[in-house]
């Protein structure tokens, strides 16, 4: 039987019950009312006719209406006959009556004809005793009878309620308990349900899913562990330290790098909480800090290597399940960038001897006291006179990123005039502003203390100056403005060029970044060298700028006092 059918006979089995009370309790009120309704409509409308003769009787001597209506009264009588010796006594009271409208002597016949009328009345009030005493029992037996039905059907209701849920709930529950042992990977579970429905097939159908998952958890067992020693060994075997943690961060595994590192046996912190292990373990308290993303310098291997961490997060759907932190070992090319840094730093320093002496020879030639020069020499040495001037940019950029890729920069911090700051900067790009025909004006000059490395902020200025002029329109005006923020003075750099797309504003103090379509010369490091600059300084720069409207440049350093 399946479950439908029975949720099905279940409900008709309570609809009968309330159906059969519903019967029987109508079948004794309707009972009750016809006996009730019998007693009213025979017997005491014959006691109403004759309390009227009786009435009447007592002036039919003097007046004819009541001599009528007594015989209105009799006549309505003799067509309410319904119990037995009233007929008997109804004859003889029209026969006095009769009798009395016939004779002359008229005090015996009244006698007789109360004497009916009383025999009629005694009649109908014992046939009304007897009607009630039968409604009496009548409704006693109903109050028995339903009595005893309402609590048999309450008695199979209430057992009914008890026992019909558990034939659903029971399997239920069952299957829901099996379904949690397999969902821990208790594949040996098994369910037993003696039940030809629904339930009984689901049962036989989980047990039959069980038996497989069973077998197939037992079958690649072996190979999951061989698998596991393979991918282990590929794991130790790794130049890169490799952390793995669960999704609430307990220690799943270290490979041989990584116990290295941090000092500790893979064995003695395996399945403990991470950040319990960080507080006792520096290392391990930065590896867990997310927002750490510089370079590590560890002790490894005899020697200070670097590496650089990467947390990796082990997403299963949409779950997070667990991080891998990748320590990777990076030494070799920290050594080969140091090398390069080096190199550049010598060949810029030894490339700017002679730079400036192929300045200096231009400068000769262009002097008349050595001799005049025809136009065509005039435009080769001033040919050379720029093309020496953009190398010795580039060497001292290079110089300058060198500095900043070592960590060695060299800061003289002191009080230092803004204004006076400023203007240095703007003799020194004077000559380019000239050729170019834009004019540089200084809005509000405030002459105040800043705390600054003079001559590094000063270069800073120049190179924000010298690109305000080159993306400048000629015959325009770039304005150069102080304002104080909080503790700090603020410099704007404001040109009326084409301006810099947002998209490109997070990126042009990137090294070697330039605005795609924008003419190439330079290296690509002003911006970033200058950055590092003021940042050392503990300022800041930034820019704002919108296409066709210009762009903003602005430095800020920490006012002196």
């Amino acid at each position: 039987m399946n479950i439908k059918t029975k949720l099905r006979l279940g409900l008709i089995f309570l609809f009968v019950l309330i159906l059969l009370f519903g019967i029987l309790s109508l079948f004794y009120i309707n009972k009750l009312s016809h006996d009730a309704n019998v007693i009213l409509k025979n017997n005491h409308e014959s006691l109403v006719y004759c309390n009227n003769m009786l009435k009447a009787s007592e002036d039919m001597t003097r007046s004819n209406d009541a001599l009528h209506n007594f015989e209105y009264n009799l006549a309505l009588q003799e067509k309410n006959i319904t119990e037995a010796g009233e007929r008997e006594a109804t004859y003889a009271l029209r026969k006095a009556f009769e009798n009395y409208k016939n004779n002359t002597i008229k005090q015996e016949d009244v006698l007789t004809i109360r004497k009916s009328i009383y025999e009629i009345e005694a009649v109908n009030q014992q046939a009304i005793l007897r009607k009630n005493q039968v409604a009496f029992n009548t409704a006693e037996d109903a109050k028995l009878w339903l009595a005893l039905i309402f609590t048999t059907l309450a008695l199979i209701a209430l057992t009914f309620v008890a026992n019909f849920p558990s034939v659903i709930s029971r399997p239920i529950r069952v299957l829901s308990e099996a379904i949690g042992e397999i969902s821990r990977k208790n594949y040996s579970k098994r369910i037993h349900l003696e039940q030809k429905d629904e339930f009984g097939d689901l049962a036989n159908t989980f047990n039959i899913m069980a038996e497989k998952l069973d077998e197939y958890e037992n079958s690649n067992l072996a190979r999951i562990k061989l698998e596991k020693k393979r991918i282990e060994t590929i794991i130790n075997q790794m130049r890169d330290g490799i952390i793995g943690l669960d999704a609430n961060r307990n220690i799943l595994f270290l490979n041989a790098i990584a116990e290295k590192m941090l000092g500790l046996k893979e064995s003695s912190i395996i399945g403990k909480y991470a950040a319990d292990i960080a507080l006792q373990n520096d290392l391990m308290r930065t590896l867990l800090n997310s927002a750490e993303t510089r370079e590590l310098k560890i002790y490894a291997e005899g020697r200070e290597s670097y590496f650089s961490k990467e947390m990796l997060e082990i997403i299963d759907g949409n779950d997070i399940v667990g991080h891998v932190i990748v320590l990777r070992n990076i030494t070799p090319f920290h050594e080969l960038n140091e090398a390069k840094t080096n190199f550049i730093a010598t060949v810029s320093h030894e490339l700017k001897t002679p730079i400036s002496a192929i300045k200096m020879s231009t400068s000769l030639l262009n002097d008349k006291r050595v001799g005049p020069l025809n136009e065509e020499q005039q435009e080769l040495v001033q040919s050379i006179t720029g093309d020496a001037e953009r190398l010795l940019k580039i060497t001292s950029e290079l110089l300058n990123m060198a500095q900043v890729e070592t960590g060695q920069i060299q800061l003289k911090l002191q009080p230092t005039d803004s204004t006076q700051m400023i203007e240095t900067a703007i003799n020194a790009v004077q000559g380019i502003s000239t050729q170019k025909n834009v004019s540089i004006r200084i809005i509000q000059p405030m002459h105040l203390q800043v705390m600054a490395d003079t001559e590094k902020s000063a270069w800073v200025l120049i190179n924000l100056l010298s690109n305000a002029i080159r993306f400048a329109p000629e015959n325009s005006t770039v304005d150069i403005s102080e304002e104080t923020l909080g503790g700090y003075l603020q410099i704007a750099v404001t040109d009326r060029g084409k301006g810099i797309e947002e998209k490109y504003q997070d990126k042009i103090f990137d090294r070697y970044f330039k605005v795609p379509g924008e003419e190439k010369s330079g290296t690509g490091l002003g911006l970033a060298i200058s950055k590092e600059f003021i940042e050392a300084q503990q300022g800041s720069i930034g820019v704002k700028s919108k296409p066709g409207e210009g762009t903003v440049f602005f430095i800020r350093l920490p006012l002196a006092g």
